[in-house]
C-alpha cells in the first residue's frame, strides 16, 4: 500500500469516527487562517490531448480499497478515487442524507422514502420572499426563490436533527430545521444570487461547498457558531471566457473536489481535510489539475458561450463534463493527484448542455441537450439536429459512441432539455422544455410514454421507492407510480401557488422539499 493511499484511507476512517465530535465542538473562535486561493498555474506536465483513439476503462495503479457506501448495508469495497458501477443509484459516503445534486457522483441517487401518498404543505420558508437584483450580460433583473438547479440537500445531523440546506436567489445559504421550517444557523450571505445546488461533505466533515454569481466558489465550515468561509476560488483567477458564475454542483470523491465554472474551466482540487487540535475542521486546498473545457476549434464551431454549468459526473476513474458549446469530455483521473488527467473521451454534440450527465452501472452516458436556434451557429445547429437532444453514448467504444438520440425540437422554437435524466428499471425519464415528461427505453431510445407538465419544464425528475416525483412550471408538485416503469400512472398533484417551479425537489424520510420562483421553499408530507 503506497504512502499516499494509506494517508487517504486513514483520513477517511478518522473522518467518520470523529466527524460527530468535531461537529459538536462549536464553541470558541476559529483558529483557521481562512486562506483564499491565489491565481492557480497550470502544471507543466498536464497532458490535455487524447490519450488514445480507442478509450479503455482506466485501472488504478494503487489498489488500496476503502469501505463501500456506508449509509447502506453494502459490504463491498472500492479503490480510492474510483466510483464503481455498483454505486449507481446508491447514497454516497458516510454522511446520512442527500448531500449533493442527484445524491452521488453518477448523479443517480434521488433520496430516501417513503414518498407521501396524500401530501399537504407542512411549512413555508421564510416569512418574506427571498429576492435580490442581479446583473449579467448588461441586464439587471430581480430574482426570487430557487430556480435551476436549486435542489435542497437534506441530512441527518449527529445531534439527531434533520437539516435542510439550500442556496437561494437572495444570495444566501439557508439552514432550516426539516421538522419546523425554522432557522437552525445564521444564513451565510454572498454578494449575488446562488443558482446551483450546494454540496455537503459526504465523508462526515462539517464542510459545505458551493458557488455564487459573485464569482466565488467557496468552502465554509459548519462547526462554528456562525458558518465561516475557509477557502474561495475567484472565477477571474484564470483567463476564462463567457461568465464568472458557478452553477455547477461540486462533487467530492476521496478528498478531491471536481468542479466546472461558467468561465469555461474545469478544476480538480485536493482538499486536505483535517481536524485541528481544537477539534475544529480545517482545509488546505490545492488545485492539482485545471484545464479549459474549450478549444479554438470548438469556438469556431459554436461561438464563445462555452461555460460549464452542468454538474460534473464521475464513474470508475473518469470524470465527465460538458459545456454550452456542445462538447462532452471524459478525463482519466487515476493520476489526478500528480496533476495528470488526460482526455480519454471527446465528443461534439452541438447545443448548450446544461443538464448533468448521468451514468448507468455499465458506464454509459445519458445526456440532455438544449436547442436554441437563435443562439446557435449553423454548424452547431446542424450537429445538434443530427445527434438529437436526448442521447445515449458509449464512451469506451472505438467507433461512433452514439447509441441512440431523440429529436425533441419543434421548428424554430427553443426546445430540447435543461432537465437531468433519471434512470429506473431500464427506463430514462426526463422533462423537456416544450412541456412533456418522457419515459424512454434505455436500450433502444424508444419513447414509451409521455405526459404534459407545461412549457419551460427545467426541473429534474427524482425517483424514490418506485415513485417518480417532479414539479412543473404550471406550479404543481406531482407523483407518478412506477409499478410499471414503462407506463407511469399519476397518483397525485399539489398546487404550490401557480409560480413556476424550476428547482429539483428533494425527497427524504416521508417529506418533500422544493423551492419555487415565488421566493419560498416548502415542505410537504
Amino acid at each position: 500500500m503506497g504512502i499516499r493511499s494509506t494517508r487517504f484511507l486513514v483520513v477517511l476512517v478518522v473522518g467518520v469516527l470523529v466527524g460527530a465530535v468535531g461537529y459538536l465542538l462549536i464553541s470558541g473562535e476559529s483558529t483557521s487562517s481562512d486562506p483564499v486561493a491565489a491565481p492557480p498555474t497550470v502544471p507543466e506536465d498536464i497532458d490535455s490531448t487524447p490519450a488514445s483513439s480507442e478509450p479503455q476503462p482506466s485501472t488504478s495503479t494503487e489498489p488500496t480499497v476503502i469501505e463501500g457506501v456506508t449509509t447502506t448495508t453494502d459490504a463491498r469495497v472500492r479503490e480510492v478515487d474510483t466510483v464503481p458501477g455498483w454505486t449507481v443509484g446508491q447514497p454516497w459516503g458516510s454522511t446520512v442524507g442527500l448531500t449533493m445534486f442527484r445524491g452521488n457522483p453518477t448523479r443517480s441517487y434521488y433520496g430516501s422514502g417513503p414518498v407521501p401518498d396524500d401530501p399537504s404543505i407542512l411549512w413555508k420558508y421564510p416569512d418574506t420572499p427571498m429576492c435580490r437584483s442581479s446583473s449579467s450580460g448588461g441586464e439587471t433583473k430581480v430574482w426570487c426563490g430557487n430556480g435551476w438547479t436549486g435542489q435542497p440537500i437534506v441530512w441527518e445531523r449527529p445531534d439527531g436533527i434533520t437539516e435542510v440546506i439550500f442556496g437561494a436567489y437572495d444570495g444566501a445559504v439557508h439552514f432550516v430545521d426539516a421538522a419546523t421550517g425554522e432557522d437552525l444557523r445564521p444564513k451565510y450571505q454572498t454578494e449575488d444570487i446562488i443558482k446551483g445546488t450546494v454540496t455537503l461533505d459526504p465523508d462526515g466533515y462539517p464542510l459545505l461547498y458551493f458557488g455564487s454569481r459573485d464569482n466565488k466558489l467557496r468552502i465554509i465550515a459548519l462547526d462554528r457558531d456562525t458558518p465561516e468561509r475557509m477557502w474561495s476560488l475567484d472565477a477571474n483567477a484564470v483567463d476564462g471566457i463567457w461568465n464568472n458564475d458557478w452553477d455547477s454542483n461540486p462533487v467530492i470523491v476521496d478528498d478531491i473536489m471536481y468542479e466546472g465554472g461558467e468561465n469555461g474551466w474545469f478544476f480538480a482540487v485536493e482538499l486536505n481535510r483535517e481536524y485541528l487540535d481544537s477539534g475544529l475542521v480545517n482545509v488546505d486546498p490545492e488545485i492539482v489539475f485545471m484545464m479549459p473545457g474549450y478549444t479554438d476549434e470548438l469556438i469556431a464551431k459554436s461561438g464563445r458561450n462555452v461555460s460549464i454549468e452542468m454538474s460534473v459526473a464521475v464513474f470508475d476513474q473518469r470524470v465527465y463534463f460538458a459545456n454550452s458549446g456542445g462538447r462532452i469530455v471524459g478525463l482519466d483521473v487515476s493520476d489526478v493527484r500528480s496533476g495528470n488527467a488526460p482526455i480519454v473521451f471527446d465528443y461534439y454534440a452541438g447545443g448548450d448542455i446544461d443538464a448533468s450527465i448521468v451514468t448507468d452501472e455499465d458506464g454509459m452516458l445519458y445526456v440532455a441537450i438544449e436547442h436554441e436556434p437563435s443562439q446557435m451557429s449553423q454548424v452547431e445547429r446542424a450537429r445538434n439536429l443530427e445527434v438529437g437532444q436526448l442521447i445515449k453514448l458509449d464512451p469506451y467504444t472505438s467507433g461512433d459512441p452514439r447509441i441512440w438520440g431523440l429529436d425533441l425540437t419543434s421548428g424554430s422554437a427553443d426546445s430540447g432539455a435543461w432537465s437531468t435524466p433519471a434512470l429506473y428499471e431500464g427506463v430514462v425519464y426526463v422533462n423537456v422544455h416544450l412541456g412533456e415528461l418522457l419515459a424512454v427505453d434505455a436500450e433502444t431510445g424508444e419513447i414509451l410514454w409521455t405526459d404534459q407538465v407545461g412549457q419551460h419544464s427545467w426541473s429534474s425528475p427524482v425517483i424514490v421507492d418506485g415513485h417518480l416525483v417532479t414539479v412543473t412550471c404550471l406550479g404543481d408538485l406531482r407523483s407518478y407510480s412506477l409499478d410499471d416503469p414503462r407506463a407511469p400512472v399519476k397518483e397525485w398533484s399539489v398546487d404550490l401557488g401557480g409560480a413556476c417551479l424550476e428547482a429539483t425537489p428533494a425527497v427524504w424520510d416521508g417529506r418533500i422539499y422544493v423551492g419555487s420562483r415565488d421566493g419560498f421553499v416548502r415542505a410537504l408530507g
